[in-house]
């Protein structure tokens, strides 16, 4: 009688796919759905379940003018109840990718619900994550885990893009404030050639603060 084997465990899985030969993926996409594949095991062992995700490479919703590197969405977010992560295109190094990946997994175990929090903080310190938790990346132990998985995972199908990152110049924006009481006011570009205003309190007229040329 034939009899049926049951279908490996994530772990197994895990296991079979790091004793075969390196894997070679044509696009991005695919190497980070083996890549979850292949830490699954690591959230397995400390009893966290990384629910169904899709995962690309894209820019954050802030763009790139924060650095932010990856980001998760929640299942709220999206009208197919599945975690939703990109990778930055600006990263191109695969344990770079791979840290990363970690990161925002942690978030869909928690399906983003307390952001860097505590419930965060304690996943990501369990599963070996060390430093500020918004941007947290593997500490020893971990990192040590992770090298091992590259080369099975192979290369990572991708040249980083280079995106100038544009800093945001704060002026001291024009305003009026009195001598006397301090009661400050903004100030209109339109309305600078007619100088400061009378103060309200004190009938006295205030004094132009901050850069009135600029503007």
């Amino acid at each position: 009688m034939t009899q049926l084997t049951p279908p490996p465990s994530s772990k197994s899985a895990a296991a079979t796919a790091l004793s075969a030969t390196p894997q070679v993926h044509a696009l991005r996409e695919a190497w980070l759905l083996a890549a979850i594949e292949a830490v699954r095991p690591l959230f397995l062992a400390k009893q966290h379940h990384i629910p169904a995700c899709q995962v690309s490479v894209g820019f954050a919703s802030t763009g790139n003018r924060l650095g932010h590197i990856g980001q998760c969405w929640s299942t709220g977010s999206s009208t197919e109840p599945v975690n939703q992560i990109f990778i930055s295109p600006t990263l191109s190094d695969a344990y770079e990718v791979l840290d990363t990946l970690v990161h925002e997994l942690v978030h869909a175990v928690d399906d983003c619900k307390h952001k860097h929090g505590k419930e965060f903080k304690k996943i990501a310190l369990g599963l070996g994550l060390k430093g500020p938790m918004r941007s947290a990346g593997a500490g020893p132990e971990l990192k040590a885990k992770l090298l091992v998985l590259l080369p099975q995972l192979g290369a990572y199908p991708h040249a980083s893009l280079s995106v100038p990152m544009k800093k945001s110049v704060r002026r001291n924006r024009p305003r009026a404030q009195c001598k006397t009481c301090g009661f400050q006011v903004p100030m209109l570009k339109k309305f600078l050639a007619f100088g400061p205003p009378i103060c309200p309190q004190d009938k006295v007229e205030m004094e132009a603060v901050g850069d009135w040329e600029a503007v």
